[in-house]
């Protein structure tokens, strides 16, 4: 219950400093992993606040950086997939995993991911290395959601422990 109160604040002082137009307080991003039994794929999301996302595309690639303009979607997703490369780092029964960057797509006020892993028969544990944003910010938290069945687990990730493992 507490994991929906804190979601649910989060939310309200999202809009409310949208609808405001004042930069939000919290420096947080989500990365969900869903095991898919029937495809034996992880589908996995970030959610990221875009004008974060932005400010540190282009402080580490020296380059214009704009999500949302149409014109710009083949050099933002080679910007982005080099960041998340980067930054968040994935393994599955103990072993390191290569993810497929799927795109992106801008949902108001953040920015969110898609990536694949293909050919996981058995999911039984994961550790996830997420340190998304912390080359921008000192207060950065990373909440985790690893979801296998009906299972969920999740963690919040701060500043500077950047790693979340479970067991199903």
């Amino acid at each position: 219950m507490s994991k929906i109160k804190f979601i649910f604040a989060f939310l309200l002082c999202a809009y409310v400093c949208l609808a405001a137009n004042i930069k939000h307080p919290l420096h947080v991003s989500t990365t969900e992993l869903n095991y898919n039994q029937q495809d034996k794929t992880i589908e996995i999301s970030c959610r990221i606040f875009t004008d974060d996302f932005e400010s540190i595309l282009a402080k580490n690639y020296k380059q214009k950086i704009d999500l949302s303009k149409p014109a710009m979607k083949n050099a933002m997703d080679e910007v982005i997939k080099k960041y998340i490369a980067a930054h968040l780092q994935i393994s599955a029964n103990g072993k390191p995993i290569s993810m497929n960057y799927i795109g992106f797509e801008i949902d108001h006020e953040a920015t969110n991911i898609f990536l694949e892993v293909e050919k996981i028969s058995n999911f039984k544990s994961a550790e996830v290395t997420n340190t998304i944003l912390y080359d921008l910010f000192d207060d950065q938290m990373s909440i985790v959601h690893i979801v296998r069945g009906k299972t969920r687990k999740s963690s919040k990730i701060l500043y500077p422990d950047k790693k979340f493992a479970t067991n199903f």
